[in-house]
């Protein structure tokens, strides 16, 4: 494998956003629109997180437990099968002041390859291209690791991360680990992703809800320099 992408910046703090704060707007998320191609997505200047992440994953559950619903994100019940880029807006009283980008999927063995080729080529081009893309967070179930795909995912994000663009990976399903597999886990992946930004979380126990939300509140709304 060749250098995965550097630790992303450090977080500046907003002064006076409480982790609570974060959460409740996170809360705000609702639907804004679905493109099934690059050219189909709404031009935007407000700052967009992208959430990727193999198939089954946990990436769909993650979406709605941070912002508190039941079904935001679609789970299909066919992992992979979701072949569109939704948005979700963030914001209170009709204001849009960050955009969720929840990408498809990728790597479930049930989708043609054709598609599979079709949509890693999209999920390239979007994270290379996309001017207003501002982080992107990783889902990765501990049990296996970072997959070849996840590693090839970082490679094509490390020049943007290199330029400042925020990363992070989430480590989800983590209520099935122990305390030392936990350990473990948060070790290699930190390796992988060569000392970058790795959190546990679990949507069963809630586990780094408050953490993820504060600082994805904090890569929306940086400090001015």
């Amino acid at each position: 494998m060749t250098s995965p992408p550097g630790p992303s910046a450090p977080t500046t703090s907003t002064p006076g956003t409480s982790a609570a704060q974060a959460v409740a707007w996170m809360h705000t998320a609702r639907f804004l629109t679905t493109a099934p191609r690059l050219e189909h997505l709404p031009e935007s200047e407000v700052p967009e997180i992208a959430f990727v992440g193999r198939s089954n994953a946990g990436k769909s559950t993650c979406i709605n437990t941070l912002t508190q619903q039941k079904r935001l994100a679609f789970a299909s019940k066919t992992p992979g099968r979701t072949q569109a880029i939704n948005l979700f807006a963030l914001g209170k009283q009709g204001i849009t002041d960050a955009v969720l980008a929840d990408l498809p999927g990728y790597g479930y063995a049930a989708v043609p390859k054709q598609d599979k080729l079709r949509w890693q080529q999209v999920m390239a081009n979007y994270l290379v291209t996309r001017p207003n893309l501002t982080g992107v967070v990783m889902m990765v179930d501990p049990r296996h690791g970072l997959t070849e795909l996840d590693e090839i995912l970082l490679e094509v994000i490390r020049p943007r991360v290199e330029e400042g663009l925020k990363f992070l990976v989430l480590l989800t399903k983590a209520d099935k680990l122990n305390r030392s597999e936990a350990s473990k886990a948060l070790s290699i992946a930190r390796l992988q992703t060569a000392g970058g930004e790795v959190k546990l979380f679990s949507a069963l126990k809630k586990q780094g809800v408050e953490e993820t939300s504060l600082l994805l509140w904090h890569w929306a709304h940086p400090e001015p320099a």
